[in-house]
């Protein structure tokens, strides 16, 4: 933190739930689903949430940085040290009695500001769901997770995507649920309505659209190795392996499309898909 903001004496830790009303899945088209975290900006709404926070401090004269999301500090470490929460077998931040559907974020100021009694009493107990639930086992032992095996890290990774894992990507475009859809503190969560600016599926159309404009318009918030579109449409095309019709046209102008592309790696999974 010292890195951040100089002489810092204190964080204030913040948590915003991002649990929604579910989706139902849209009929009539190919689509893949999205983490409910990345549904809309969640954080936009936290780091409104902190400023106010920074801003009371700033008024009485202190120094205070809002940060969230923000590779100069690791939010879920920030919280489990003030007591927000304690650490699930699946390594998320559990809060009591709301479970794991929060985005996390702090001010960090130089205000020398009273502690908290530290991190919360660990609830999970004998309980396994998490690490039973993950579709590839990615969950090693409590609170270790492989990102080797991860969905949701081998869809923001380089390269090819693993062939072993990509049956079990299922129709996951951006992130993976699998893990706090099932545990059971998740049944208590603070639970919002969606609005119509949500997005929790995805048009595979748009997603494999040759114009990369069309693409980031739906993709433009995720993030993406090296700002690469190629790696939003690698992914796409597995889902499509996973979700698509083979007698639909759509599906098969799609593959077909792909199959020809100038790019070799959207070349190998448009076969992958094909086959499927």
């Amino acid at each position: 933190p010292g890195a951040a903001l100089p002489e810092a004496r204190s964080l204030v830790v913040g948590a915003r739930s991002y649990r929604l009303d579910d989706a139902p899945r849209p009929a009539g088209e190919p689509v893949a689903r999205v983490a409910r975290y990345a549904w809309r900006d969640h954080y936009a709404d936290l780091r409104a949430g902190l400023r106010a926070v920074a801003e009371a401090l700033k008024a009485e004269g202190w120094r205070a940085r809002v940060l969230a999301d923000d590779n100069a500090l690791v939010d879920r470490a920030a919280a489990h040290r003030a007591g927000l929460g304690w650490w699930g077998k699946n390594a998320n931040l559990l809060v009591p009695g709301r479970g794991s559907w929060y985005v996390l974020g702090a001010v960090l100021t130089d205000a020398p500001l009273s502690t908290s009694e530290g991190p919360a009493e660990d609830r999970c107990g004998s309980c396994t769901h998490c690490i039973d639930g993950c579709p590839t086992a990615a969950i090693v032992g409590p609170g270790v997770v492989d990102a080797r095996r991860c969905l949701a890290w081998l869809l923001q990774a380089e390269g090819h995507f693993p062939r072993e894992h990509r049956a079990a990507l299922g129709d996951r475009i951006y992130g993976c649920d699998e893990c706090q859809e099932v545990c059971p503190p998740n049944r208590r969560a603070l639970i919002r309505p969606r609005t119509e600016r949500d997005r929790p599926w995805a048009p595979l159309t748009r997603l494999l659209d040759p114009d990369d404009a069309v693409v980031l318009d739906w993709a433009d918030r995720w993030y993406i190795p090296k700002r690469e579109v190629r790696y939003v449409r690698r992914n796409a095309l597995v889902v499509l392996g996973n979700v698509g019709d083979g007698a639909d046209p759509v599906v098969e102008d799609l593959l077909r499309r792909h199959l020809g592309h100038p790019d070799a790696m959207l070349r190998a999974h448009a076969v992958w898909a094909a086959r499927r």
